[in-house]
């Protein structure tokens, strides 16, 4: 494995930082905006999502999967059963055929990759030094990495294109029981397992003397063990008829997502045999983990938008390096605990909205920590030097 870097080192003066910092304050403002519709959004959508599952949980039928009961049409349903289908899925240009509901082909070719690590150093002045180290490696890849944009391009070429790009072929129809899978049921399929290719599989004609097969992969190119730029190797996976639980509106002998009155809409689908009680607690816990991985983003942005406003002070501090690291910490510690309290501001509104009560206690407890930050702030600034004493 060939392996190699390059090393740059550029300066700015602080009059260009001073502009890029009066710059980022453009940005951190829009970043700030962003946080708080996200954080906004995010609530509403949580709400509507508890509020749709509640009441499909109320609402959903057991029924079995072996027959269509003209009875329960558009009804929120809930069966187990297994998913097959009768067709044979095979790639058209490796001729690997398997009996499944979904076949993907992942396709990785060996390429030249880029890694980048920067130090910056400030200098008497305000002014910035900063050294960046460009390494060069090839390894595996699954995406097609452009040459084109490295910083040194020359010895690094990729190819334009993977001639066998991955891609992913679906049943066009698969039932359980009686009943027919929709599309976007199938879609939430994702239980891949790998394909190992038998003893009896032989490339076909074209590719047999590009490469060879073992085991789940075909490796194109002339050594496995000393792979060249532009080799290919590729796997297949495959997603078997399986026992699967489904929780849908039923429309005839298929199904659609239903729509509840809360707003939201309600499909479910999960490998293996689940109550539907099972599967609406998943759905639940899901919400849950979704809506703090929103509002841990929306909390992100705010504090990165806030320091990039907070910036020009640092930057102007940085005449001589020690103030402006000591400001930096300062404005940084500034801006995370006024990003907390505006976050907290932001999912307290939007719970008055849509949660009343949790939006008032929210809004009680994002003004504690107002007050414990001014309080603080408070403390830390000097104290006024006492008057002298008069004169005996």
């Amino acid at each position: 494995m060939s392996n190699d870097s390059y090393t740059e080192v550029s300066s700015q003066s602080w009059f260009g930082r001073i502009g890029n910092a009066f710059k980022g304050i453009l940005v951190g403002l829009i970043l700030v905006a962003i946080a708080f519709v996200l954080l906004f959004w995010n609530e509403g959508r949580a709400v509507k999502r508890y509020k749709t599952l509640q009441e499909g949980g109320g609402a959903v039928v057991s029924v079995a999967a072996d027959k269509v009961d003209p009875g329960n049409q558009g009804k929120l349903v809930h069966l187990t059963g297994k998913a097959a289908t009768a067709e044979t899925l095979s790639d058209p240009e490796f001729g690997v055929s398997s009996p499944a509901i979904k076949l993907k082909r992942v396709a990785e070719m060996y390429q030249w990759q880029e890694e980048s690590r920067s130090e910056e150093k400030k200098k008497l002045g305000g002014g910035t030094e900063t050294i960046t180290t460009y390494s060069y490696n090839q390894g595996w890849s699954t995406d097609l990495i452009s040459s084109g944009g490295f910083k040194v391009p020359e010895g690094h070429q990729n190819p334009g294109q993977m001639s066998y790009p991955s891609q992913e072929l679906v049943a066009s129809v698969v039932t359980v029981g009686a009943f027919t899978l929709s599309g976007s049921l199938v879609a939430l399929m994702r239980d891949y397992s790998p394909l190992t290719l038998g003893a009896e599989y032989n490339l076909p004609p074209g590719l047999a003397e590009k490469g060879k097969a073992s085991g789940g992969t075909i490796y194109l190119g002339r050594d496995p063990g000393s792979p060249r730029v532009g080799d290919i190797r590729v796997s297949f996976q495959e997603v078997r008829p399986m026992e699967i639980s489904l929780v849908a509106r039923q429309v005839n002998a298929t199904f659609e997502p239903y729509q509840a009155q809360a707003g939201g809409t309600i499909e479910l689908l999960e490998p293996g045999t689940h109550t539907a009680e099972a599967m609406f607690q998943q759905a639940q816990k899901s919400n849950t983990i979704l809506t703090w991985a929103l509002r841990g983003g929306g909390l992100l942005l705010m504090f990165i938008g806030l320091q990039l406003i907070l910036g020009p002070l640092s930057v102007l501090a940085d005449v001589v390096p020690l103030f402006g690291s000591i400001v930096g910490a300062g404005a940084g510690l500034i801006a995370g605990l006024l990003a907390a309290v505006l976050s907290f501001c932001t999912i307290a509104v939007a719970w008055i909205v849509y949660r009343p009560l949790l939006g008032i206690i929210l809004l009680v407890g994002a003004g504690a920590v107002a007050f414990l930050l001014l309080t603080r702030l408070r403390k830390a600034s000097p104290a006024a030097p006492l008057p002298p004493p008069p004169p005996v």
